[in-house]
């Protein structure tokens, strides 16, 4: 049985368009798996904690010398990592809020990003530890954005890439404040895309 954990950052929850788009993938994405797994984790609701000396503290310490409290800090963080070890396929719906990713998609980073458990260093350089996942970024933004002014791809394609999720697609929803008709267009392309990228699936189920 395969798995899909989709990770949604809008403030508005499943409302917001980035998650619509997302919802509407894993749709296509049920069709193509019929006995697949839809994993949900909604960072509005239940939002990761933003990193801290305390926190990161818990990381750096060696197993056998953990106090309770780390412990469970660890656990937490681990508890993230296995969503995305046990998924076959990952799925990001990211608004842009003040040119830029949520903060919720920052904390949640900060708490997948491990030294020895999702990335490691090596004389070439670091490498990433969580490999063959597909993963599909559904990005949405009120204007448009594209080159230096697109500050969220860069990001997101580098720390993906640094922790092993080299494969990701990104399907883009510009212009979604800029009148009902801009917001229709791109929103009618975002869909078309979608469709797009689904015999890809297909061929991979």
């Amino acid at each position: 049985m395969k798995t899909l954990l989709k990770i949604q950052a809008s403030i508005y929850g499943s409302g917001g368009q980035s998650s619509k788009l997302a919802d509407q993938f894993v749709s296509q994405w049920l069709a193509n798996n019929p006995n697949g797994r839809v994993v949900t984790r909604d960072l509005s609701v239940e939002p990761v904690p933003h990193l801290t000396q305390e926190r990161f503290g818990a990381f750096l310490t060696a197993p056998a010398e953990r106090t309770t409290e780390q412990q469970a800090i660890v656990d937490y963080s681990d508890a993230l990592i296995d969503e995305l070890q046990n998924a076959d396929a990952i799925v990001f719906a990211v608004p842009m809020y003040n040119f830029s990713v949520p903060s919720t998609i920052r904390a949640y980073f900060d708490h997948i990003a491990r030294a020895g458990v999702t990335f490691r260093y090596t004389e070439r350089g670091s490498e990433g530890l969580i490999k063959g996942k597909q993963v599909y970024v559904f990005l949405a933004r009120g204007g448009v954005y594209s080159g230096e002014a697109d500050t969220q791809t860069p990001y997101l394609r580098q720390f993906l890439g640094f922790i092993g999720l080299t494969d990701a697609k990104f399907i883009y929803a510009q212009g979604l404040a800029m009148g009902e008709e801009a917001r229709d267009r791109s929103l009618v392309q975002a869909r078309h895309a979608i469709e797009e990228i689904m015999p890809a699936t297909r061929a991979a189920a």
